[in-house]
């Protein structure tokens, strides 16, 4: 049995309506990444120094020296960045959430101090901004563990929400697992928070952003100007803004940190693109912890029972009926590579519906003759499935005139003499005479033509039953 992990469906086009405070048609969350003074460094006790996000160009990192010009850049986010970009928040009274790496907060007590006077919420950002690739999973949970302590120690109480950022696979299950998080951001994977199960833990999820982030002034292709970084956050705005005024708002995240943005040319952009988001108004500003808690009001979780994650036996159990009397179909897709996607009517059909049409002419030309007559013996005898007699009852063909019963028996047996399997319709979609019309007319068709069209509304069948039953 395979088990796929990743989540390529998400709201599969049907997101919720976020019903942001205010009827806001937009969130923003301004994001400021701290971690001047948490990167690798040898006088952290780390192998090399850093090479990550600094204007630089091709940096590479020093094994066992120290880089003054690295450490120089890093300090100019802590000594001067910092400090310009609380001026610029602070004036227009925005809301900022600080990704902070602990030993950084650890070794900014005034800026921690300043995050805190000006009501900012400080979300955990690890314990050392460095790479989590390859690290073995004890180790990691050693330092989430021992992040939330120092967080704990430095800012006066424990982070509500996290994001690693050079994660490992381990890193979401990890954080989740902590069981001590509101919210953590380490997906870059929708336009909207949402939950994901984690054991017994349902976990928020609040996607993040590596494009609407002033980290691409040092990686390539990037921006080069205060002005390319307004544009583009002005035209991602503009676009979300646009979404949420036809009735389907979304979250946008911007990703900021003091030795980039913080620098004057650059901030001069933020500042533009401040001032016209807040001009343009129909933006709610919160900090991620707010947006998480009207998230967690508006839209709790409800487990419910996963196709994906059933046994064999519950799977077959539940589904086998999908296709009429073909519990097979059902067998082998449960051995498909089934996953999060597959956990919806229309994914889990797509799976059932392969099987189906892999199968031979033989096997397929058995599903369609394990259908009843439509308002046939059967029908009278009150013999059909439970499915097979709601649907044919949702047209009225429990309730025939004599003359209307007739006719369908007559319809009924020459077609299965001139086809060689019964009439299949999906009678949900249909009325009484709409059958009826469908029925004189396909009847003239030649065979394969009609098995072809009889295959098709066998697979419309499953897919409403599906959607009656998830």
């Amino acid at each position: 049995m395979m088990r796929y992990p990743r989540n390529l469906s998400g709201y599969a086009g049907t997101p919720p309506d976020a019903a942001w405070p205010g009827g806001a048609k937009i969130a923003v969350s301004l994001v400021l990444n701290h971690e001047e003074g948490g990167e690798n460094s040898i006088l952290h006790g780390d192998a090399a120094s850093e090479a990550f996000l600094s204007d630089i160009a091709g940096a590479a990192m020093w094994p066992g020296e120290r880089h003054w010009n690295m450490e120089s850049i890093y300090d100019y986010g802590a000594r001067a960045g910092f400090w310009r970009l609380h001026d610029i928040f602070t004036a227009r009274g925005l809301p900022v959430t600080i990704f902070g790496v602990a030993t950084a907060l650890a070794r900014s007590p005034e800026q921690v101090a300043a995050m805190k006077e000006a009501g900012w919420e400080i979300a955990s950002h690890g314990l050392k901004w460095v790479e989590h690739r390859g690290m073995e999973e004890a180790e990691e949970r050693r330092q989430i563990a021992e992040a939330i302590r120092l967080h704990t120690e430095v800012v006066g109480e424990p982070p509500r929400g996290w994001y690693t950022g050079r994660c490992s696979a381990n890193t979401v299950r990890l954080t989740a697992e902590t069981g001590a998080l509101d919210w953590i951001s380490d997906t870059y994977d929708d336009d909207l928070p949402y939950w994901r199960e984690v054991g017994a833990r349902d976990q928020l999820v609040l996607p993040y952003t590596l494009e609407a982030n002033d980290m691409r002034f040092a990686t390539a292709p990037g921006y080069i100007t205060g002005e390319q970084f307004f544009q583009y956050l002005k035209d991602a705005f503009d676009t979300l803004w646009d979404e949420g005024d036809a009735g389907r708002p979304k979250m946008m995240s911007i990703g900021l940190h003091s030795r980039l943005i913080g620098r004057p040319g650059k901030a001069a952009g933020l500042i533009r693109f401040l001032d016209y988001a807040l001009q343009k108004g129909g933006a709610w500003f919160a900090t991620r912890g707010e947006i998480a808690a009207h998230w967690a009001a508006q839209h709790p979780h409800v487990r419910r029972e996963r196709p994906s994650q059933m046994d064999r036996d519950g799977f077959v159990a539940r589904f086998g009926g999908i296709f009429e009397h073909s519990p097979w179909i059902a067998e082998r897709a449960f051995d498909l590579e089934l996953g999060p996607a597959h956990d919806s009517a229309g994914g889990l059909h797509n799976a059932l519906c392969r099987m189906f049409r892999s199968a031979g002419d033989a096997e397929r030309l058995a599903v369609l003759n394990a259908h009843p007559d439509l308002a046939g013996k059967l029908a009278a005898a009150q013999r059909l499935t439970a499915d097979s007699t709601a649907e044919q009852a949702s047209a009225g063909l429990d309730a025939l005139t004599d003359d209307e019963r007739a006719e369908f028996q007559r319809l009924n047996a020459d077609y299965v003499a001139r086809h060689g399997f019964p009439f299949i319709i999906a009678v949900r979609d249909n009325t009484k005479a709409q059958i009826l019309d469908a029925f004189r007319a396909r009847i003239a068709h030649d065979r394969d033509t009609e098995f072809a069209t009889a295959c098709r509304q066998v697979e419309r069948i499953a897919l409403l039953r599906l959607k009656a039953l998830l």
